[in-house]
């Protein structure tokens, strides 16, 4: 699959709506109608988000990164969201990829949290180098554990 990451647009919204609604992540956090739209919209309207598209420019899904996110010095990866019919074919990992080049050139650290419902998510940040911090509970939900993640820079 032919992917290419570039500076997210607003006319892509609708797509990544479908993709983060349609994901377990959307499910448990985004549950009030019309949420994922108004985060998105912020998102976009800050610059902070990424596309994956396909040689169609069709999205496949998105990553945004909060700069100066986590302790207003290192970035922070908020959210990334696969649409369901193009999991398990590595646009994460093109997606997680692209960030790091971007932002590594600056920054030494990059941060994120995956939550406890999420293994596979975890796993595969693990395997890329990410490495655990801690246990954070009840950090955005109640009854949800989100697991910090920090990577450096080689």
């Amino acid at each position: 699959m032919d992917i290419t990451v570039v500076k997210g647009s607003i006319s892509y919204i609708n797509e990544c709506e479908v993709a983060l609604v349609n994901s377990e992540l959307g499910k448990r956090y985004f549950s009030e109608k019309g949420s994922v739209r108004k985060s998105l919209e912020e998102g976009f309207g800050k610059g902070e988000i990424y596309i994956a598209i396909d040689k169609d420019n069709n999205c496949k899904g998105f990553v945004w990164v909060i700069l100066n996110g986590i302790f207003h010095a290192f970035p922070y990866i908020h959210i990334i969201a696969v649409k369901s019919e193009d999991r398990g074919q590595g646009i994460g990992k093109i997606l997680l990829k692209f960030i790091e080049d971007v932002y590594f050139e600056n920054y030494s650290k990059l941060f994120l949290v995956v939550a406890d419902f999420n293994p596979d998510a975890k796993r595969l940040y693990e395997r890329i180098g990410y490495s655990v911090i801690g246990d954070i509970p009840d950090l955005y939900r109640k009854d949800i554990t989100e697991c910090l993640m920090m990577k450096s820079r080689e």
